[in-house]
Protein backbone atom coordinates (compact mmCIF):
# COMPACT_ATOMS: atom_id res chain seq x y z
CA UNK A 1 0.00 0.00 0.00
CA UNK A 2 1.85 3.63 -1.26
CA UNK A 3 1.57 6.47 0.80
CA UNK A 4 -0.98 7.69 -1.45
CA UNK A 5 -3.40 4.76 -0.36
CA UNK A 6 -2.60 5.44 3.44
CA UNK A 7 -3.32 8.81 3.35
CA UNK A 8 -7.14 8.15 1.87
CA UNK A 9 -7.34 5.69 4.13
CA UNK A 10 -6.42 7.41 7.35
CA UNK A 11 -8.65 10.38 6.45
CA UNK A 12 -11.85 7.94 5.55
CA UNK A 13 -10.92 6.32 9.26
CA UNK A 14 -11.26 9.33 10.86
CA UNK A 15 -14.02 10.96 8.83
CA UNK A 16 -15.77 7.57 9.72
CA UNK A 17 -15.67 8.04 13.50
CA UNK A 18 -18.85 10.37 13.02
CA UNK A 19 -20.70 6.68 12.11
CA UNK A 20 -19.12 5.42 15.68
CA UNK A 21 -20.82 8.38 17.50
CA UNK A 22 -24.22 7.90 15.69
CA UNK A 23 -24.10 4.00 16.61
CA UNK A 24 -22.43 4.99 19.77
CA UNK A 25 -25.28 7.76 20.63
CA UNK A 26 -28.31 5.51 19.17
CA UNK A 27 -28.02 2.35 20.70
CA UNK A 28 -27.03 2.98 24.39
CA UNK A 29 -30.56 3.40 24.49
CA UNK A 30 -31.21 0.12 24.76
CA UNK A 31 -29.22 -0.44 27.85
CA UNK A 32 -31.00 2.70 29.36
CA UNK A 33 -35.01 2.65 28.28
CA UNK A 34 -35.71 -0.12 30.90
CA UNK A 35 -34.46 2.09 33.50
CA UNK A 36 -36.21 5.40 32.25
CA UNK A 37 -38.88 3.65 31.90
CA UNK A 38 -39.08 2.74 36.06
CA UNK A 39 -37.56 6.21 37.12
CA UNK A 40 -39.63 8.67 35.23
CA UNK A 41 -42.86 6.21 34.97
CA UNK A 42 -43.35 6.24 31.14
CA UNK A 43 -45.93 4.80 29.35
CA UNK A 44 -45.31 2.35 27.05
CA UNK A 45 -45.80 4.69 24.18
CA UNK A 46 -43.81 7.57 26.46
CA UNK A 47 -40.99 4.65 26.41
CA UNK A 48 -41.08 4.11 22.81
CA UNK A 49 -40.95 8.69 22.10
CA UNK A 50 -38.51 8.50 24.62
CA UNK A 51 -36.12 6.13 21.88
CA UNK A 52 -37.39 7.55 18.98
CA UNK A 53 -37.09 11.26 19.87
CA UNK A 54 -33.53 10.99 18.60
CA UNK A 55 -34.33 9.16 15.35
CA UNK A 56 -37.20 12.21 14.85
CA UNK A 57 -34.69 14.85 14.86
CA UNK A 58 -32.05 12.79 12.81
CA UNK A 59 -34.94 12.74 9.60
CA UNK A 60 -35.03 16.57 10.14
CA UNK A 61 -31.33 17.20 10.70
CA UNK A 62 -30.95 14.66 7.20
CA UNK A 63 -33.08 17.33 5.23
CA UNK A 64 -30.80 20.38 5.98
CA UNK A 65 -27.49 18.76 6.75
CA UNK A 66 -26.78 18.04 2.90
CA UNK A 67 -27.74 21.30 1.37
CA UNK A 68 -25.80 22.88 4.81
CA UNK A 69 -22.75 20.77 3.48
CA UNK A 70 -23.05 22.21 -0.25
CA UNK A 71 -22.69 25.52 1.38
CA UNK A 72 -20.28 25.79 4.18
CA UNK A 73 -18.45 22.20 3.61
CA UNK A 74 -18.39 18.68 4.91
CA UNK A 75 -15.68 19.15 7.03
CA UNK A 76 -17.03 21.92 8.86
CA UNK A 77 -20.70 20.13 9.48
CA UNK A 78 -18.90 17.25 11.28
CA UNK A 79 -17.03 19.45 13.73
CA UNK A 80 -20.15 20.89 14.82
CA UNK A 81 -21.87 17.08 14.72
CA UNK A 82 -18.54 16.49 17.33
CA UNK A 83 -19.79 19.72 19.67
CA UNK A 84 -23.20 18.58 19.33
CA UNK A 85 -22.63 14.79 20.16
CA UNK A 86 -20.22 15.92 23.59
CA UNK A 87 -23.50 18.20 24.82
CA UNK A 88 -25.98 15.52 24.51
CA UNK A 89 -24.18 13.09 26.17
CA UNK A 90 -23.38 15.26 29.25
CA UNK A 91 -26.68 16.65 29.02
CA UNK A 92 -28.97 13.82 28.66
CA UNK A 93 -26.75 11.86 31.54
CA UNK A 94 -27.63 14.95 34.18
CA UNK A 95 -31.39 15.43 33.24
CA UNK A 96 -32.82 15.90 36.05
CA UNK A 97 -36.52 15.20 34.50
CA UNK A 98 -38.15 13.52 31.54
CA UNK A 99 -38.40 16.69 29.45
CA UNK A 100 -35.08 18.07 29.86
CA UNK A 101 -33.93 13.87 29.15
CA UNK A 102 -35.82 14.27 25.71
CA UNK A 103 -34.14 18.15 24.90
CA UNK A 104 -30.63 16.55 24.99
CA UNK A 105 -31.81 13.42 23.13
CA UNK A 106 -33.23 15.40 20.49
CA UNK A 107 -29.81 17.35 20.44
CA UNK A 108 -28.26 14.26 19.76
CA UNK A 109 -30.23 12.99 16.75
CA UNK A 110 -28.49 16.61 15.07
CA UNK A 111 -25.45 14.92 15.08
CA UNK A 112 -26.48 11.15 14.41
CA UNK A 113 -28.74 12.94 11.45
CA UNK A 114 -25.82 15.18 10.22
CA UNK A 115 -23.10 12.77 10.54
CA UNK A 116 -24.88 9.73 9.01
CA UNK A 117 -25.20 11.49 5.45
CA UNK A 118 -21.84 13.56 5.76
CA UNK A 119 -19.22 10.99 6.14
CA UNK A 120 -20.38 8.81 3.56
CA UNK A 121 -20.63 11.72 1.24
CA UNK A 122 -17.64 13.21 2.30
CA UNK A 123 -15.67 9.52 1.33
CA UNK A 124 -17.35 8.87 -1.55
CA UNK A 125 -16.05 11.95 -2.77
CA UNK A 126 -12.00 11.31 -1.83
CA UNK A 127 -12.21 7.58 -2.70
CA UNK A 128 -10.99 5.95 -6.35
CA UNK A 129 -13.91 3.84 -7.74
CA UNK A 130 -12.45 0.69 -7.23
CA UNK A 131 -11.87 1.26 -3.44
CA UNK A 132 -15.21 3.36 -2.86
CA UNK A 133 -17.18 0.55 -1.74
CA UNK A 134 -14.51 -0.68 0.69
CA UNK A 135 -13.79 2.84 1.88
CA UNK A 136 -17.66 4.40 2.31
CA UNK A 137 -18.47 1.39 4.07
CA UNK A 138 -15.87 2.44 7.03
CA UNK A 139 -18.80 4.66 7.88
CA UNK A 140 -21.03 1.31 8.30
CA UNK A 141 -18.03 -0.86 9.83
CA UNK A 142 -17.54 2.52 12.55
CA UNK A 143 -21.39 2.50 13.25
CA UNK A 144 -21.84 -0.91 14.17
CA UNK A 145 -18.67 -0.44 16.18
CA UNK A 146 -20.11 2.02 17.94
CA UNK A 147 -23.42 -0.38 18.48
CA UNK A 148 -20.94 -2.92 19.54
CA UNK A 149 -19.28 -0.95 22.16
CA UNK A 150 -22.28 0.34 23.29
CA UNK A 151 -23.19 -3.04 24.20
CA UNK A 152 -20.21 -3.78 25.89
CA UNK A 153 -20.51 -0.53 27.73
CA UNK A 154 -23.66 -0.77 29.01
CA UNK A 155 -23.27 -4.50 30.31
CA UNK A 156 -20.09 -3.62 32.10
CA UNK A 157 -21.70 -0.35 33.63
CA UNK A 158 -24.31 -2.80 34.98
CA UNK A 159 -22.28 -5.30 36.64
CA UNK A 160 -20.20 -2.61 37.94
CA UNK A 161 -23.10 -1.45 40.26
CA UNK A 162 -22.81 -5.16 41.97
CA UNK A 163 -19.73 -4.11 43.00
CA UNK A 164 -18.59 -3.55 46.18
CA UNK A 165 -15.35 -1.16 45.17
CA UNK A 166 -15.29 1.98 47.10
CA UNK A 167 -14.75 4.13 43.73
CA UNK A 168 -17.73 2.55 42.12
CA UNK A 169 -19.56 3.50 45.28
CA UNK A 170 -18.31 7.29 45.54
CA UNK A 171 -19.08 7.87 41.76
CA UNK A 172 -22.76 5.98 42.07
CA UNK A 173 -22.77 4.24 39.19
CA UNK A 174 -25.47 1.54 41.09
CA UNK A 175 -28.50 4.31 41.43
CA UNK A 176 -27.24 6.28 38.39
CA UNK A 177 -26.22 3.69 36.02
CA UNK A 178 -28.14 4.49 33.28
CA UNK A 179 -26.70 7.99 33.81
CA UNK A 180 -23.17 6.70 33.13
CA UNK A 181 -24.21 4.65 30.46
CA UNK A 182 -25.41 7.69 28.55
CA UNK A 183 -22.56 10.20 29.58
CA UNK A 184 -19.37 8.36 28.38
CA UNK A 185 -20.21 8.92 24.86
CA UNK A 186 -18.33 12.46 25.87
CA UNK A 187 -15.22 10.95 25.74
CA UNK A 188 -14.95 9.87 21.88
CA UNK A 189 -17.01 12.83 20.77
CA UNK A 190 -14.70 14.88 21.93
CA UNK A 191 -11.51 13.19 20.17
CA UNK A 192 -13.57 12.91 17.14
CA UNK A 193 -13.11 17.28 16.99
CA UNK A 194 -9.49 17.32 17.40
CA UNK A 195 -9.16 14.69 14.52
CA UNK A 196 -11.10 16.26 12.00
CA UNK A 197 -8.26 19.02 12.13
CA UNK A 198 -6.45 16.97 10.37
CA UNK A 199 -8.88 16.05 7.71
CA UNK A 200 -8.55 18.35 4.60
CA UNK A 201 -11.80 20.23 2.85
CA UNK A 202 -13.78 17.66 0.20
CA UNK A 203 -11.90 18.74 -3.25
CA UNK A 204 -15.32 17.71 -5.13
CA UNK A 205 -16.86 20.40 -2.80
CA UNK A 206 -13.77 22.94 -3.61
CA UNK A 207 -14.39 22.79 -6.93
CA UNK A 208 -18.05 23.58 -6.69
CA UNK A 209 -17.06 26.52 -5.10
CA UNK A 210 -14.81 27.56 -7.51
CA UNK A 211 -11.56 27.16 -5.10
CA UNK A 212 -9.92 25.10 -7.75
CA UNK A 213 -6.23 25.85 -6.29
CA UNK A 214 -7.25 24.68 -3.09
CA UNK A 215 -8.80 21.56 -4.64
CA UNK A 216 -6.04 20.42 -6.74
CA UNK A 217 -3.54 20.50 -3.82
CA UNK A 218 -6.02 18.43 -1.40
CA UNK A 219 -6.34 16.35 -4.74
CA UNK A 220 -2.24 16.01 -4.69
CA UNK A 221 -2.18 14.22 -1.42
CA UNK A 222 -4.71 12.12 -2.77
CA UNK A 223 -3.60 10.78 -5.88
CA UNK A 224 -0.69 11.56 -8.52
CA UNK A 225 -0.26 14.55 -10.25
CA UNK A 226 -2.56 13.02 -13.79
CA UNK A 227 -4.99 11.20 -11.99
CA UNK A 228 -5.72 14.29 -9.75
CA UNK A 229 -5.58 16.28 -13.08
CA UNK A 230 -8.18 13.39 -14.80
CA UNK A 231 -10.83 14.01 -11.69
CA UNK A 232 -10.65 17.98 -11.58
CA UNK A 233 -11.31 17.50 -15.18
CA UNK A 234 -14.56 15.41 -15.01
CA UNK A 235 -15.73 16.88 -11.86
CA UNK A 236 -15.33 20.29 -13.90
CA UNK A 237 -17.20 18.78 -16.77
CA UNK A 238 -19.62 17.09 -14.74
CA UNK A 239 -20.73 20.86 -13.23
CA UNK A 240 -20.29 22.79 -16.75
CA UNK A 241 -22.91 20.35 -18.38
CA UNK A 242 -25.56 21.43 -15.41
CA UNK A 243 -24.56 25.23 -15.10
CA UNK A 244 -27.12 26.16 -17.17
CA UNK A 245 -29.74 24.24 -15.35
CA UNK A 246 -31.71 25.69 -13.02
CA UNK A 247 -30.71 25.45 -9.56
CA UNK A 248 -30.77 22.51 -7.51
CA UNK A 249 -34.59 21.94 -5.87
CA UNK A 250 -36.81 19.06 -3.86
CA UNK A 251 -39.24 19.19 -7.17
CA UNK A 252 -35.63 18.75 -9.52
CA UNK A 253 -35.26 15.36 -7.67
CA UNK A 254 -38.54 13.68 -8.77
CA UNK A 255 -38.46 14.64 -12.87
CA UNK A 256 -37.97 12.06 -15.14
CA UNK A 257 -34.28 11.93 -15.52
CA UNK A 258 -33.81 10.72 -11.67
CA UNK A 259 -36.95 8.92 -11.41
CA UNK A 260 -35.15 6.01 -11.36
CA UNK A 261 -32.58 6.75 -8.84
CA UNK A 262 -34.97 8.50 -6.68
CA UNK A 263 -37.20 5.42 -6.63
CA UNK A 264 -34.37 2.77 -5.52
CA UNK A 265 -33.08 5.09 -2.94
CA UNK A 266 -36.27 5.84 -1.38
CA UNK A 267 -37.19 1.70 -1.44
CA UNK A 268 -34.30 0.79 0.38
CA UNK A 269 -34.33 3.61 2.34
CA UNK A 270 -37.70 2.48 3.48
CA UNK A 271 -36.49 -1.20 3.24
CA UNK A 272 -33.95 -0.86 5.72
CA UNK A 273 -35.89 0.58 8.85
CA UNK A 274 -39.02 -1.73 7.93
CA UNK A 275 -37.82 -5.10 8.58
CA UNK A 276 -37.21 -4.35 12.07
CA UNK A 277 -33.23 -3.18 12.58
CA UNK A 278 -33.64 -0.50 15.09
CA UNK A 279 -35.89 -2.52 16.91
CA UNK A 280 -33.39 -5.11 17.95
CA UNK A 281 -30.24 -2.92 18.58
CA UNK A 282 -32.79 -0.55 20.23
CA UNK A 283 -34.17 -2.69 22.44
CA UNK A 284 -31.93 -5.61 22.41
CA UNK A 285 -32.24 -6.45 25.82
CA UNK A 286 -36.01 -6.14 26.68
CA UNK A 287 -36.48 -8.12 23.29
CA UNK A 288 -34.31 -11.12 24.93
CA UNK A 289 -36.16 -11.05 28.69
CA UNK A 290 -39.64 -11.78 26.70
CA UNK A 291 -37.89 -15.42 26.25
CA UNK A 292 -37.40 -15.10 29.84
CA UNK A 293 -33.62 -15.29 30.46
CA UNK A 294 -33.69 -12.60 32.71
CA UNK A 295 -31.78 -8.77 32.81
CA UNK A 296 -28.17 -9.72 33.26
CA UNK A 297 -28.68 -12.32 30.83
CA UNK A 298 -30.67 -10.47 27.84
CA UNK A 299 -27.42 -7.69 28.78
CA UNK A 300 -24.90 -10.29 27.80
CA UNK A 301 -27.03 -11.69 24.24
CA UNK A 302 -27.45 -7.75 23.59
CA UNK A 303 -23.51 -8.14 22.95
CA UNK A 304 -23.53 -11.21 20.99
CA UNK A 305 -26.01 -9.19 18.94
CA UNK A 306 -22.99 -6.35 18.67
CA UNK A 307 -20.23 -8.99 17.64
CA UNK A 308 -22.47 -10.37 15.19
CA UNK A 309 -22.97 -7.12 13.07
CA UNK A 310 -19.15 -6.42 13.56
CA UNK A 311 -18.14 -9.19 12.13
CA UNK A 312 -20.73 -9.46 9.39
CA UNK A 313 -20.39 -5.88 8.52
CA UNK A 314 -16.70 -6.29 7.92
CA UNK A 315 -17.63 -9.44 5.81
CA UNK A 316 -19.79 -7.20 3.29
CA UNK A 317 -16.32 -4.47 3.02
CA UNK A 318 -14.25 -7.61 1.94
CA UNK A 319 -17.14 -8.77 -0.69
CA UNK A 320 -18.70 -5.29 -1.92
CA UNK A 321 -16.20 -5.04 -4.30
CA UNK A 322 -15.65 -8.34 -5.67
CA UNK A 323 -19.52 -9.74 -5.29
CA UNK A 324 -21.42 -6.70 -6.05
CA UNK A 325 -23.98 -4.36 -4.19
CA UNK A 326 -26.87 -6.45 -5.69
CA UNK A 327 -26.04 -10.01 -4.85
CA UNK A 328 -24.96 -8.65 -1.35
CA UNK A 329 -28.68 -7.41 -1.33
CA UNK A 330 -30.44 -9.81 -2.31
CA UNK A 331 -28.91 -13.04 0.08
CA UNK A 332 -28.86 -10.21 2.74
CA UNK A 333 -33.07 -9.59 2.36
CA UNK A 334 -33.91 -13.27 1.62
CA UNK A 335 -32.00 -14.54 5.26
CA UNK A 336 -33.67 -11.44 6.69
CA UNK A 337 -37.08 -12.50 6.27
CA UNK A 338 -36.07 -16.31 6.67
CA UNK A 339 -35.04 -15.32 10.52
CA UNK A 340 -37.97 -12.89 11.21
CA UNK A 341 -40.75 -16.02 10.43
CA UNK A 342 -38.45 -17.94 12.83
CA UNK A 343 -38.29 -15.46 15.74
CA UNK A 344 -42.07 -15.33 15.10
CA UNK A 345 -42.55 -19.12 15.26
CA UNK A 346 -40.62 -19.29 17.83
CA UNK A 347 -42.38 -16.55 20.23
CA UNK A 348 -45.27 -18.47 18.94
CA UNK A 349 -44.72 -21.66 20.43
CA UNK A 350 -44.16 -20.09 23.76
CA UNK A 351 -46.85 -20.61 26.56
CA UNK A 352 -47.04 -18.93 30.21
CA UNK A 353 -47.89 -20.73 33.47
CA UNK A 354 -46.54 -19.65 36.99
CA UNK A 355 -46.50 -22.54 39.64
CA UNK A 356 -46.55 -23.04 42.97
CA UNK A 357 -43.08 -23.39 43.68
CA UNK A 358 -42.18 -21.07 40.69
CA UNK A 359 -43.86 -18.54 42.54
CA UNK A 360 -42.11 -18.91 46.31
CA UNK A 361 -38.90 -18.22 44.19
CA UNK A 362 -39.67 -14.67 43.23
CA UNK A 363 -37.81 -12.35 44.70
CA UNK A 364 -39.97 -10.57 46.71
CA UNK A 365 -42.73 -11.25 49.00
CA UNK A 366 -45.44 -9.14 48.63
CA UNK A 367 -45.37 -9.66 44.85
CA UNK A 368 -45.44 -13.68 46.22
CA UNK A 369 -48.79 -12.98 48.05
CA UNK A 370 -50.25 -11.02 45.00
CA UNK A 371 -49.54 -13.43 42.25
CA UNK A 372 -50.53 -16.51 43.88
CA UNK A 373 -54.07 -16.35 42.57
CA UNK A 374 -52.08 -16.96 38.93
CA UNK A 375 -50.54 -20.33 40.50
CA UNK A 376 -51.60 -23.47 37.96
CA UNK A 377 -53.65 -20.59 35.15
CA UNK A 378 -51.71 -20.95 31.45
CA UNK A 379 -51.39 -17.88 28.96
CA UNK A 380 -51.15 -19.33 25.36
CA UNK A 381 -49.27 -15.79 24.13
CA UNK A 382 -47.39 -13.31 25.88
CA UNK A 383 -50.52 -10.23 25.83
CA UNK A 384 -52.68 -12.91 27.55
CA UNK A 385 -50.26 -13.25 30.08
CA UNK A 386 -48.62 -9.12 30.54
CA UNK A 387 -52.47 -8.19 30.71
CA UNK A 388 -53.02 -10.07 32.93
CA UNK A 389 -50.39 -9.19 35.12
CA UNK A 390 -50.92 -5.18 34.71
CA UNK A 391 -54.72 -6.21 35.71
CA UNK A 392 -53.47 -7.58 39.00
CA UNK A 393 -50.34 -6.01 40.00
CA UNK A 394 -51.19 -2.75 38.06
CA UNK A 395 -48.99 -1.11 35.31
CA UNK A 396 -46.16 0.19 37.13
CA UNK A 397 -45.80 -2.85 39.35
CA UNK A 398 -45.93 -4.89 36.55
CA UNK A 399 -43.44 -3.52 34.24
CA UNK A 400 -40.89 -3.42 37.24
CA UNK A 401 -41.33 -6.89 37.92
CA UNK A 402 -41.90 -8.16 34.07
CA UNK A 403 -38.67 -9.94 33.60
CA UNK A 404 -38.52 -11.65 36.66
CA UNK A 405 -42.34 -12.65 36.19
CA UNK A 406 -41.54 -13.71 32.44
CA UNK A 407 -38.75 -15.89 33.45
CA UNK A 408 -40.27 -17.97 35.86
CA UNK A 409 -43.87 -18.48 34.00
CA UNK A 410 -42.17 -18.99 30.32
CA UNK A 411 -42.32 -22.43 28.67
CA UNK A 412 -40.08 -21.66 25.45
CA UNK A 413 -36.49 -22.29 23.56
CA UNK A 414 -34.98 -19.10 24.63
CA UNK A 415 -31.88 -20.51 22.29
CA UNK A 416 -34.33 -19.76 18.86
CA UNK A 417 -35.03 -16.70 19.77
CA UNK A 418 -30.93 -16.32 20.07
CA UNK A 419 -30.41 -17.98 17.16
CA UNK A 420 -33.30 -15.74 15.26
CA UNK A 421 -32.07 -12.87 16.49
CA UNK A 422 -28.47 -13.06 15.69
CA UNK A 423 -28.97 -14.56 11.97
CA UNK A 424 -31.30 -11.79 10.90
CA UNK A 425 -28.47 -9.17 12.27
CA UNK A 426 -25.91 -11.38 9.95
CA UNK A 427 -27.83 -11.03 7.13
CA UNK A 428 -28.58 -7.65 7.86
CA UNK A 429 -25.11 -6.88 8.28
CA UNK A 430 -24.05 -8.23 5.00
CA UNK A 431 -26.74 -6.19 2.91
CA UNK A 432 -29.15 -3.68 3.84
CA UNK A 433 -26.34 -2.12 7.11
CA UNK A 434 -23.37 -1.04 4.25
CA UNK A 435 -24.34 -1.69 1.05
CA UNK A 436 -27.70 0.94 1.35
CA UNK A 437 -25.26 3.73 1.78
CA UNK A 438 -23.10 2.69 -0.30
CA UNK A 439 -25.72 3.15 -3.29
CA UNK A 440 -26.50 6.32 -1.70
CA UNK A 441 -23.14 7.90 -2.44
CA UNK A 442 -23.00 6.59 -5.75
CA UNK A 443 -26.60 6.49 -7.19
CA UNK A 444 -27.00 10.41 -7.29
CA UNK A 445 -25.63 13.18 -9.54
CA UNK A 446 -22.98 15.21 -8.08
CA UNK A 447 -25.18 18.59 -8.75
CA UNK A 448 -28.30 17.41 -6.55
CA UNK A 449 -26.26 14.96 -4.29
CA UNK A 450 -26.70 16.45 -1.34
CA UNK A 451 -30.06 17.30 -1.60
CA UNK A 452 -31.05 13.88 -2.78
CA UNK A 453 -29.31 12.05 -0.10
CA UNK A 454 -31.13 14.03 2.81
CA UNK A 455 -34.10 13.52 0.95
CA UNK A 456 -33.71 9.93 1.47
CA UNK A 457 -32.06 9.86 4.80
CA UNK A 458 -35.03 11.76 6.11
CA UNK A 459 -37.18 9.07 4.73
CA UNK A 460 -35.26 5.94 5.87
CA UNK A 461 -34.78 8.23 9.57
CA UNK A 462 -38.68 9.17 9.85
CA UNK A 463 -39.85 4.90 8.83
CA UNK A 464 -36.72 3.66 11.64
CA UNK A 465 -38.27 6.30 14.49
CA UNK A 466 -41.76 5.03 13.63
CA UNK A 467 -40.44 1.44 14.11
CA UNK A 468 -39.02 2.54 17.08
CA UNK A 469 -41.80 4.50 18.50
CA UNK A 470 -44.45 1.64 18.04
CA UNK A 471 -42.35 -1.18 19.18
CA UNK A 472 -42.91 -1.13 22.87
CA UNK A 473 -46.52 -0.75 22.48
CA UNK A 474 -46.56 -3.65 20.01
CA UNK A 475 -44.87 -5.90 22.16
CA UNK A 476 -47.66 -5.32 24.51
CA UNK A 477 -50.75 -5.04 22.15
CA UNK A 478 -50.20 -7.78 19.09
CA UNK A 479 -47.06 -9.81 21.00
CA UNK A 480 -43.88 -10.80 19.64
CA UNK A 481 -45.34 -13.21 17.25
CA UNK A 482 -47.12 -10.90 14.76
CA UNK A 483 -44.38 -8.29 15.46
CA UNK A 484 -41.71 -10.28 13.80
CA UNK A 485 -43.74 -11.69 11.40
CA UNK A 486 -44.89 -8.38 9.57
CA UNK A 487 -41.37 -7.49 9.64
CA UNK A 488 -40.56 -10.60 7.44
CA UNK A 489 -42.89 -10.28 4.92
CA UNK A 490 -41.87 -6.86 4.89
CA UNK A 491 -38.57 -8.24 3.83
CA UNK A 492 -39.98 -10.80 1.50
CA UNK A 493 -41.70 -8.14 -0.70
CA UNK A 494 -38.24 -5.78 -0.71
CA UNK A 495 -36.98 -9.07 -1.91
CA UNK A 496 -39.12 -8.90 -5.17
CA UNK A 497 -37.62 -5.36 -5.83
CA UNK A 498 -34.05 -5.93 -4.87
CA UNK A 499 -34.22 -8.61 -7.47
CA UNK A 500 -36.18 -7.27 -10.52
CA UNK A 501 -34.87 -3.07 -10.25
CA UNK A 502 -31.67 -2.45 -8.71
CA UNK A 503 -28.94 -2.11 -11.21
CA UNK A 504 -25.41 -3.50 -10.02
CA UNK A 505 -22.53 -0.31 -9.43
CA UNK A 506 -19.71 -1.39 -8.49
CA UNK A 507 -16.49 -0.35 -10.20
CA UNK A 508 -17.92 2.52 -12.14
CA UNK A 509 -17.19 5.89 -11.32
CA UNK A 510 -19.77 8.24 -10.00
CA UNK A 511 -19.36 10.46 -13.15
CA UNK A 512 -20.27 6.77 -15.20
CA UNK A 513 -22.80 6.01 -13.20
CA UNK A 514 -24.19 9.57 -14.00
CA UNK A 515 -24.46 9.15 -17.41
CA UNK A 516 -25.90 5.18 -17.31
CA UNK A 517 -27.98 5.58 -14.68
CA UNK A 518 -30.03 9.30 -16.00
CA UNK A 519 -32.66 8.99 -19.08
Amino acid sequence: MNKKTLFITRIALIVALGGFLMGFDASVISGVNKFVQIDFNLTDLELGFSVSSLTIIAALAMMVSGPLSDRFGRRSMLKICAIVFTISAVGSAMAPNFILFLIFRMLGGIGVGASLILAPMYIAEIAPPEQRGKLVSFNQLNIVLGITVAFFSNYYILSLGDSNASWVQSLGIAENNWRWMLGVEALPAVLYFFGLLSVPRSPRWLIMKDKLAEAKTVLLKFYEEDQAEKDMKAVIDSLESDQNKEKSSVAELFKPALRLVITIGLVVGVLQQITGINSVFFYAPMIFEQSGIGTDASFIQAILVGVTNLVFTILAMLLIDKLGRKPLLAFGVAGIGVFMVLLAYGFNSATYSLTSEKINQLSNTELRDEVIVLAGKSFENDVQYKNELKSLLGPEKAKLYESELITAAISMNPMLILIGIIGFVACFAISLGPVMWVLFSELFPLKVRGLAISLVGFVNSAVSAGVQFVFPWELSTIGSTWTFLIYGLFAFAGLIFVIRVIPETKGKSLEELEATLLK
